[in-house]
């Protein structure tokens, strides 16, 4: 028995020393990413909530095709409240689309509101100016693809039979529409 007492002793743990508190760490500046890599945040316009983009020259030809004549079509969408409720409604949707959300996420969306309306609204002879860049100019970089504006044809078709907007006047304004796909897709 005598030759467990000390084999027992060996094997007990030891105490543990006290943990001191960690030392308090540097305080040092975070880092600000954005300016480690040159990216430069715009500041939105405190009277329209949009941010500012390069000049450029404005006109009705930027909204990549002439108007049709007549107010038919204006009146069969409603008119500029109709006209204003479909392309809120189309983005609204395209916001919530998985396949699209993305691409909206980063985008000034208070401009692109203003701007599909004032589109819209000028093909449709419904009274209004476009005063957005050309179609090309503001779709550069975006790397749509030719699924990604169907995915927004699709949702701008809901938004347009949501509001009971007959067949033939939304195919009227998709005709308009369509042949921009050259100026709006990069892939």
């Amino acid at each position: 028995m005598m030759f467990l007492l000390p084999m027992l002793i060996a094997a007990a743990p030891l105490a543990e020393p006290p943990v001191e508190a960690p030392a308090p760490a540097q305080t040092e500046a975070p880092v600000d990413w954005d300016k480690e890599f040159g990216v430069v945040r715009k500041e939105r316009d405190p009277v329209t909530g949009e941010i500012p983009v390069d000049p450029y020259v404005q006109g009705d030809a930027n909204a990549g095709a002439r108007p049709y004549s007549g107010d038919g079509l204006a009146r069969a969408f409603g008119g500029q409240a109709g006209i204003r409720r479909i392309t809120d409604r189309a983005l609204e949707l395209s916001e919530a689309d998985p396949r699209i959300k993305a691409i909206f996420e980063e985008h000034d969306m208070v401009r692109l509101r203003r701007t599909l309306f004032e589109q819209v609204c000028y093909l449709l002879n419904a009274g209004c100016t476009y005063t957005g860049r050309d179609m090309k100019t503001a779709h550069k970089g975006l790397g749509t693809t030719r699924a990604d504006l169907n995915a927004l044809v699709e949702n701008l078709q809901r938004a347009m039979r949501e509001a009971r907007v007959s067949f033939a006047a939304q195919n009227r304004l998709l005709a308009k529409l369509a042949p921009m796909d050259r100026d709006v897709t990069e892939r």
